[in-house]
């Protein structure tokens, strides 16, 4: 029974995690298409609040109750391939995250928070960076979803 409560809380987990870092882009898509510099601004600060409130909870409990019921079944993470790759791909995602993401994300909500000198070619600059950064961000998670299913003999 203790695993199977791990193992919820790890899914939970995940859902919250994954499912933040995906809906991302649809807000900040869906904002640029109105082109209205305030809509624009107030998805980035959505986003700012829902990593805040979302995300890291979420990567907090993952690693935590991941590693529990591994742990609980003593899988030993460097031999069993699919833990320990995903355990790579969640560090890639973190790191990612950590270090070009998040200071991205202030960079841009401060650019479109300033009226006088948001303009469109430097805030479409930023967030190219931002798609690129966050493709790998999400993208490494969503492996490492599929490795913990799948849980190939690698």
């Amino acid at each position: 029974m203790v695993y199977l409560i791990l193992k919820l809380i790890h899914i939970i987990a995940a859902i919250i995690f994954l499912g933040n870092i995906t809906i991302a882009p649809f807000w900040k898509n869906h904002a640029e298409r109105s082109k209205d510099r305030l809509k624009i601004l107030e998805a980035w600060e959505g986003i700012i609040r829902a990593d805040k409130f979302f995300t890291m909870p979420g990567v907090i409990l993952l690693l935590i109750f991941g590693i529990g019921a591994a742990a609980h079944l003593k899988y030993n993470f460097i031999e069993t391939g699919w833990i320990f790759y995903s355990i790579i791909l969640y560090l890639i995602s973190g790191a990612v995250f950590m270090a070009k993401l998040v200071p991205l994300q202030k960079k841009i909500a401060a650019f479109a928070k300033d009226e006088s000198t948001f303009n469109w070619d430097d805030y479409k600059k930023l967030t190219k960076q931002w798609d690129v950064w966050g493709s790998v961000a999400t993208l490494a998670p969503w492996v490492a979803v599929i490795l913990m299913v799948i849980k190939p003999n690698i």
